[in-house]
């Protein structure tokens, strides 16, 4: 068995065996197959797709590609995941939420993808929070605090990790097989026993329409089960970004907000949607609308935002910035977006162009080994159904760099489109 031999397979249409994918797994992630290679495999997969039962062998490869963590000392957690989105801070604003409501949450997040941002991008912009720390201190955290959220260790899913960013800098992201196998064999080895997963659909997230959203989530829902895992799945639109900001420490800003009672419509639906189903699996109750108002309970009287400073300072970040988020680092050019033209209402703010043009001031990876500027990227004053009058404002560009402010400015007029 070698690796042609496997690309070759995958590249001509056919199935693959459990022991053809376990040893692409082990022998990748020990270093053994070149990122050339895999990315020929990966593509493949992309272009080929996989039957469920090679979704399931690479998910299950994946997960025990490292540690699996034993949480069940600690009794139920409950783990959330999306699939990704544009200005999508609900992570931030939700597990500090369930935390505070006694429910523990442990969570292993990843970094911005394609177009779409990264918790752990978000969470690294807050100086010296700490990502990456040893199991034994994530399982340690969640006892002591009830939540803990990390990145991917190299013990944990140590595949995911390099496949992930593969698939980033390959354009290989929206991928039915490679999206549930990644997000379940991470969500497998943390240890969680109860999953809820936020799926997405629309110009900015990898599933397009709501019907190739419902076939990732039946396809990780089953994963779920096979492994043990009540899963559930919530299905949410993302045509236009989520909430006001896009870009690492703005979102985190924005978060910071929420969690004092100043959030989005458009977040809280989600954040509540979500919330309420990880409550009811566990077993805090089981009518919705009454977790939902338990929630927004604890946003109002503060406890849900120190759960958040309380994550915050056990993994060595600097709570200061959470209280008093003036403090983060500032781009160097703020520049307005003004439409001259109409007045009208916003028909189409499509998020996939926001999520690129945010990438484009340095706020993603267009290469793996990119470094993150956790100061760029863009608040929307206005938004789809907002009226707009000839001279308004409607979001302002924040970047670093002066000449692709300016031409971000021009973009983002164009991607706005009034009627």
């Amino acid at each position: 068995m070698n690796i042609q031999e496997i690309i070759a397979k995958k590249r001509d249409k056919q199935e693959l065996t459990k022991e053809e994918i376990n040893f692409f797994i082990t022998e990748y992630t020990n270093n053994n197959i070149a990122d050339y290679q895999a990315s020929a495999l990966i593509m493949a997969i992309y272009l080929n797709g996989m039957s469920k039962e090679e979704t399931v062998n690479l998910t299950t490869a994946m997960a025990t590609s490292g540690n699996i963590l034993d949480l069940s000392e600690i009794g139920t957690v409950v783990d959330k995941h999306s699939t990704g989105g544009v200005g999508d801070k609900v992570t931030l604003i939700l597990v500090p939420i369930i935390a505070s409501l006694g429910v523990p949450v442990a969570k292993m997040s990843g970094r911005g993808l394609g177009y779409t941002g990264g918790t752990i991008d978000k969470l690294e912009s807050i100086p010296g929070y700490k990502t990456n720390i040893s199991e034994e201190e994530f399982i340690q955290n969640v006892k002591k605090i009830g939540i803990s959220l990390i990145g991917q260790t190299m013990n944990l899913a140590p595949a995911d990790k390099k496949i992930y960013a593969l698939r980033d800098a390959t354009s290989t992201t929206e991928s039915i097989p490679l999206i549930a196998s990644s997000i379940m064999s991470k969500k497998i080895a943390a240890g969680a026993n109860k999953i809820v997963l936020d799926v997405t659909y629309g110009s900015g997230a990898f599933m397009q329409t709501k019907e190739r959203a419902k076939e990732l989530a039946n396809e990780m829902i089953e994963i779920g089960r096979l492994a043990g895992r009540e899963t559930v799945a919530v299905i949410t639109p993302m045509e236009e970004p989520l909430g006001k900001n896009v870009g690492n420490n703005l979102e985190v800003i924005e978060a910071v907000e929420a969690l004092k009672g100043n959030i989005a419509e458009d977040v809280k639906n989600v954040v509540l949607e979500l919330g309420s189903n990880m409550l009811k699996l566990a077993g805090k109750g089981k009518d919705l609308e009454d977790n939902k108002s338990k929630m927004m309970d604890n946003i109002l009287n503060g406890k849900a935002l120190e759960k958040f400073k309380e994550l915050v300072a056990n993994q060595g970040g600097d709570v200061t910035y959470i209280k008093d988020t003036n403090k983060f680092e500032k781009a160097k050019y703020i520049l307005p977006v003004t439409l001259e033209e109409q007045n009208g209402i916003v028909k189409e703010l499509k998020a996939e162009e926001v999520g690129k043009l945010s990438v484009f001031l340095g706020g993603g990876r267009i290469r793996k080994e990119d470094k993150i500027d956790s100061s760029v990227g863009i608040t929307l004053i206005k938004k789809i159904g907002d009226k707009i009058e000839k001279g308004d404002t409607v979001a302002y560009i924040h970047a670093n760099d002066e000449k692709k402010g300016k031409e971000a400015v021009q973009r983002l007029k164009e991607i706005y489109v009034i009627e």
